[in-house]
């Protein structure tokens, strides 16, 4: 085995029953010998090297390459095993500590999200085959985080109280007019339109959302504006704006920006909703793995920096509540599903798409519940009497619109046939 990955490893794998198979066939254990065994096997002398060096991103790729495989255990519980132990996944050793500064130094070069660099960064995500998300994600397709009160309820019941919960935020009438920023495969614009009567413009950079998005509408027969456009070039007004899932991409150099645009795009007595990933540390940079994989040209902020942009910008802030658990819980279905039908994805893709899709999904599961990530849903006006002062308001106002979605046939039959019967009640089977 490596020397440096042996004398890390046995440095700070104090906890849990850690098997190491190197690639010349010797095993070495590490831990307390309590808990599930997870045994992990390198296949080269190279991944050691790499994943003793840079574990933050070369544990990632060298598992999406096939130079580590899961012998016992799988991918997500080795991700768990290191935070049990280091807090943060394989962090504490000074060198390491040295990427992670370098990272913090450089973000702003990664995230100078210009309009046509967003939406290559857009493409490189979003523009896969919608057949892979149906393969995951609920029948309303939503892709951020669902609302769960516990954590035994189905994925597409969290993912419809999400829904409900924002609404119930936005203080909607009949008729109003909102603007849904990133407006992805199209659900929450078109619930905002079915079950409070709103009306609805959506953009996104997306082109494979955005057919979904306006097949859906049609099919739906919802008079629902999906448009391929940036929020930066729209040049009108409304009485509501909401934006769920799409701020992580926005860049911590356009936060000014953003806040500004919006504030200009928001009606004197309107309400803005924000919905968006955080971390509770201080500032710091986007995991490498992800920044080169996943989403490039992402970044998950800390409350400072954004509420640093939103003073700037003339909007103030009239509620935050922090979603605790609720993407862990999110991630986790998202997670089962996938690997139940993980046959279909490499059908569509490949094996390395499906490691490094696996690594996603483990990783960011896994950071929702020890890592630090949360969500928040930042509520936002110019008037400080746009909303009412206590949140009592919104027990009433998700009754009201729990009611508005049965009297509008909500859940609808027009679900996936792989979807159980009744798909509120009974997630996909794993």
């Amino acid at each position: 085995m490596n020397t440096l990955l042996r004398k890390f490893l046995e440095k700070y794998m104090r906890q849990g029953q850690l098997t190491v198979i190197s690639a010349q066939g010797d095993e070495m254990r590490f831990g307390d010998g309590q808990g599930p065994p997870v045994t992990v096997r390198f296949n080269s002398a190279r991944a050691e090297r790499s994943v003793a060096a840079n574990p933050a991103l070369k544990l990632g790729e060298c598992f999406m390459d096939g130079e580590i495989d899961m012998v016992e255990g799988s991918i997500y519980d080795l991700i768990m095993l290191s935070y049990a132990n280091a807090g943060r996944p394989l962090m504490p050793a000074v060198w390491m500590k040295a990427f992670e500064k370098m990272r913090i130094v450089a973000r702003r070069l990664h995230q100078i999200n210009t309009r046509i660099r967003a939406r290559g960064n857009v493409q490189r995500h979003y523009d896969l085959s919608a057949d892979l998300y149906r393969l995951f994600l609920d029948p309303d397709m939503q892709y951020s985080c669902a609302y769960y009160p516990r954590p035994d309820i189905s994925l597409a019941r969290a993912q419809l109280l999400k829904k409900r919960h924002i609404a119930a935020k936005l203080r909607l009438k009949p008729g109003m007019e909102v603007l849904d920023i990133g407006s992805g495969w199209g659900g929450m614009g078109l619930y905002l339109a079915r079950v409070a009567g709103a009306c609805v413009d959506g953009v996104t950079l997306s082109e494979e959302q955005l057919a979904v998005s306006r097949r859906r509408a049609e099919t739906e027969r919802l008079e629902v504006d999906f448009r391929l456009q940036d929020y930066r070039e729209i040049g009108r007004d409304y009485d509501r704006i909401v934006s769920v899932g799409m701020f992580e991409h926005v860049g911590v150099n356009h936060y000014e920006g953003f806040f500004r645009k919006t504030a200009s795009m928001l009606r004197p007595d309107g309400v803005m909703l924000l919905h968006s990933i955080g971390r509770v540390d201080p500032p710091g940079a986007t995991n490498p793995f992800l920044r080169r994989y996943i989403f490039p040209g992402g970044y998950i902020p800390a409350l400072s920096e954004v509420m640093q942009a939103i003073e700037k910008s003339g909007l103030l802030v009239t509620d935050i509540e922090v979603l605790r658990l609720h993407y862990a819980e999110t991630l986790r279905a998202w997670r089962q599903a996938f690997m139940a039908r993980r046959s279909a994805a490499k059908a569509l893709y490949d094996e390395t798409f499906c490691r490094m899709w696996e690594f996603y999904l483990a990783g960011c599961e896994a950071s929702f519940r020890e890592g630090g990530m949360v969500v928040w849903q930042i509520q936002l006006a110019h008037r400080v009497d746009a909303v009412p002062i206590t949140r009592d308001y919104l027990a009433q106002a998700e009754a009201q619109l729990a009611e508005a979605e049965r009297q509008r046939g909500i859940p609808g039959p027009a679900w996936p046939e792989d979807w159980p019967g009744d798909w509120l009640e009974n997630p996909p089977q794993s």
